[in-house]
């Protein structure tokens, strides 16, 4: 009988495993490290790590971050350098003892070690600033962007280091929602100009220091994206909606990512 593990690498390959995973069956999430997001609980907010006001109103699926002119981190793009500071990812060994007891509990064999990313790059950015203003942004100061993306890539870069310093994770499952139900909200054009060299850093350093799994989250619209995921490095895009038509990406691009 094939482990968990197996049998989601003979789906990936297009073989026959003698059963289905069953969605995060074969990954062992690693949520208890001391790197790991924070969020609000239900009804209640926080300002996060990068002092972003963060609320979860009651009756919603989630938590939102605020952006009104008392809230908002980023009042200006061309002086993002003046709002924005990013968490140090630095922690006391023994912060580590938890996580660290539960990567060794875990089978190998059997399941990945996974950390998990979120928010992504592009959430990051429209937290920082809202949706509309870094939407604009793009367009009107697109050297601000590519400063402010790439100082996010440094942060990234410091936070996979910790992981695999003390994890020595089998996989990563990293969280950042390019669309909607129906389009992304940036074209493939712009997303390839200022994302995919983004994510090849950090999807690279992963891959390079032993991580054999990327899983990227996104519940959205992008099948116009998967050549840029493709060239990423992403294994395996995960929550990928109907309204993409999987069909037709299995058809078309099977054999180089998997849609989950």
């Amino acid at each position: 009988m094939l482990t968990k593990r197996q049998n989601l690498v003979e789906v990936m390959k297009g073989g026959k495993p003698d059963r289905f995973v069953k969605q995060y069956e074969a990954f062992a999430m690693m949520m208890k490290t001391p790197i790991t997001r924070i969020k609000p609980p239900v009804g209640g907010e926080i300002v996060n790590e990068w002092g972003v006001t963060i609320r979860w109103p009651e009756g919603q699926l989630g938590a939102f971050p605020v952006h009104d002119d008392e809230h908002i981190v980023v009042k200006d793009i061309t002086k993002w350098q003046e709002y924005v500071k990013a968490p140090s990812v630095e922690q006391p060994a023994e912060k580590w003892t938890t996580a660290i007891a539960e990567a060794n509990a875990v089978d190998r064999n059997d399941q990945y070690v996974t950390v998990f990313v979120a928010p992504g790059i592009f959430e990051q950015v429209h937290y920082l600033m809202s949706m509309e203003e870094a939407l604009m942004a793009f367009y009107e100061e697109p050297e601000a962007m590519h400063e402010l993306i790439d100082y996010i890539v440094e942060f990234e870069l410091k936070l996979a280091k910790e992981f695999i310093d003390h994890l020595h994770p089998d996989a990563l499952f990293h969280h950042d929602d390019w669309g909607s139900q129906i389009n992304s909200f940036i074209s493939p054009a712009m997303f390839k100009e200022f994302f995919e060299p983004a994510y090849k850093k950090i999807y690279g350093y992963y891959k390079d220091n032993g991580v054999e799994l990327i899983i990227h989250h996104s519940d959205s619209y992008a099948a116009n994206l998967v050549p840029s995921m493709i060239e990423m490095g992403i294994d395996i895009w995960q929550g990928v909606m109907t309204t993409n038509n999987v069909p037709e990406l299995i058809k078309q691009y099977g054999g180089k990512i998997t849609f989950m």
